[in-house]
């Protein structure tokens, strides 16, 4: 995406007035938020998106997966966030376990979102709404309005893949869900770092889904809002053919599990 259009969603959101409201951390609460990012060559957001999150007023955790542009020089210039090094890019799902390892020091729960800029990270406020009383599920931000094209320039890569992975994740045996691959999510602390999930790419966030499910852990799905530049500008690190076989890797993985090691 470029600077210039995500600078302006981010001017529009200001002049319409919108307001964040948090209720803090509490060191009795077992409702401790902390937000993660991964963020792997997107010089171009992050700091936009950082600044967004940080009205949150959650800690904020920014996990750097071995980023090759100025993405480093950037978060080293922003004060009130943690950042997290990996020396190689060793994949999103990776990033996401180390933020997570880092994040249940402080929290109960670990919010995630994309450095992109799709997300609009006030909308993490109506997932942990969604969260229901004494019950610790993994929550999944709905985009809406992929499947229109014209109306958010949404990627035909992005549009497929949904569609794909919904199909496979619950073939695999994992729930049925209308977007697995969205990356705005809340997920619970510890449980959700004792899964076991092999996958270190993005096939960690279905591959978790489908494990969470069997073990019993709720999911659940809240709409949210989706944006994509028109410039068609947006940093995407999804490579179809190398990704479409490793997706197919991990599903043929999980639905040979669900045959023939069933408890």
């Amino acid at each position: 995406m470029g600077r210039g259009v995500f600078e302006n969603r981010l001017n529009m959101n200001r002049k319409a007035g919108k307001t964040i409201k948090n209720t803090k951390n509490s060191k009795n609460s077992r409702n401790r938020f902390a937000v993660v990012i991964p963020v792997y060559n997107h010089a171009a957001t992050v700091v936009q998106v950082v600044r967004q999150v940080q009205n949150l007023g959650y800690p904020v955790f920014v996990v750097d997966d071995g980023s090759t542009d100025e993405t480093p020089q950037r978060l080293a210039e922003m004060k009130g966030i943690t950042v997290l090094h990996h020396s190689i890019n060793e994949g999103k799902g990776a990033a996401i376990l180390t933020g997570f390892m880092a994040a249940s020091h402080v929290a109960d729960f670990a919010i995630t979102l994309d450095a992109d800029g799709q997300h609009y990270p006030e909308d993490v406020l109506k997932l942990i709404s969604a969260i229901p009383a004494k019950k610790r599920p993994i929550v999944i931000g709905t985009r809406e309005g992929m499947t229109t094209l014209q109306e958010n320039h949404a990627p035909w890569t992005s549009r497929f893949g949904r569609k794909f992975s919904n199909f496979w994740v619950r073939m695999s045996g994992g729930p049925k869900l209308s977007d697995s691959q969205s990356g705005m999510r809340i997920y619970p602390l510890p449980e959700s770092m004792s899964l076991g999930v092999r996958a270190r790419r993005f096939q960690f966030e279905v591959e978790i889904l489908v494990l969470a499910h069997k073990r019993g852990i709720p999911i659940i799905e809240e709409p949210v809002r989706v944006f994509y530049g028109p410039d068609g500008s947006r940093v995407s690190h999804f490579r179809p053919f190398v990704d479409f076989l490793r997706n197919s890797k991990t599903f043929t993985r999980l639905i040979f599990s669900r045959i023939f090691f069933r408890h």
